[in-house]
């Protein structure tokens, strides 16, 4: 798979792996910005208790 990935991407290196980084960096921003927070919700609330 990365290796397709790779092969899929245009220009030199230095491009290739500029744009990996973009991609990996949109990645991680829509999933904490929206996957994230969904699957919080749908989980409910984790009540964490200190005591005796």
């Amino acid at each position: 798979m990365y290796g397709a990935l790779w092969r899929v991407l245009p220009g030199p290196v230095w491009l290739r792996i500029l744009l990996l980084l973009v991609l990996v960096a949109v990645v991680l921003f829509a999933l904490v910005t929206w996957v994230f927070p969904w699957v919080d919700s749908l989980l409910g609330p984790q009540e964490g208790t200190v005591g005796p």
